[in-house]
């Protein structure tokens, strides 16, 4: 992917062995991102699955910037602009056909939305990676697992990223890890654990 324009490594240290794992085996043809920042997971899915069959990617996205991108004072609008950048690239080298689907706007909206619009139990495989904040985390959880199909992956980021230190002290809600165990817990008998490390895998077993 050294044509690409990424500002960080954080995918290929932390997802890309992991998929190059296990997307041979289950070969997602749809598949959908919460929280794509510049395309590096999205640009992986189009070289590696759109070099052998027609795929459909859907995108969610604010680029408006977590809690942590607005303290760096990053700038999101170039952050879309390489997403935006990545993804042509990405789209003009496929092999095979790429249906792509941004969705820009808070998850929870979108979700809803392909909810309503007939995509329930549509998606073999989702990953989870929008805010960081315990609350979205499981509300993108909650409404990512509808349309996750029976037999699907779904994949968490930063699940052994704990609470951050701050200068009133350690915040626990500012982390993904509360979010996806109360969702993981509430969920037990509809889904199977497969790897849990910095990121977390699981299958849904059952609606």
């Amino acid at each position: 992917m050294s044509q690409y324009e990424f500002s960080n490594a954080w995918f290929a240290k932390y997802a890309k062995g992991i998929w190059e794992r296990y997307l041979p085996e289950i070969r997602p043809s749809r598949t959908l991102e919460i929280g794509s920042y510049e395309g590096q997971s999205t640009c992986f899915l189009i070289d590696a699955l759109a070099s052998v069959q027609p795929v459909e990617i859907h995108c969610c996205d604010t680029w408006e910037g977590s809690i942590e991108h607005q303290e760096a004072q990053t700038d999101m609008s170039m952050v879309e602009r390489r997403f935006r950048s990545n993804l042509a690239l990405a789209m003009e080298k496929a092999q095979c056909p790429v249906d792509l689907h941004v969705h820009r706007g808070y998850s929870d909206d979108s979700l809803a939305k392909l909810i309503a619009g007939g995509k329930r139990n549509y998606f073999d495989f989702i990953y989870v990676d929008g805010s960081h904040q315990a609350p979205d985390v499981l509300s993108d959880a909650v409404l990512a697992f509808k349309l996750l199909k029976v037999g699907g992956i779904m994949g968490f980021d930063d699940y052994t990223w704990f609470a951050e230190s701050l200068p009133y002290g350690k915040d626990p809600l500012r982390c993904p890890k509360p979010g996806i165990d109360a969702f993981v817990n509430l969920n037990m008998r509809k889904l199977d654990l497969m790897l849990v490390g910095h990121q977390l895998y699981l299958k849904k077993t059952a609606d």
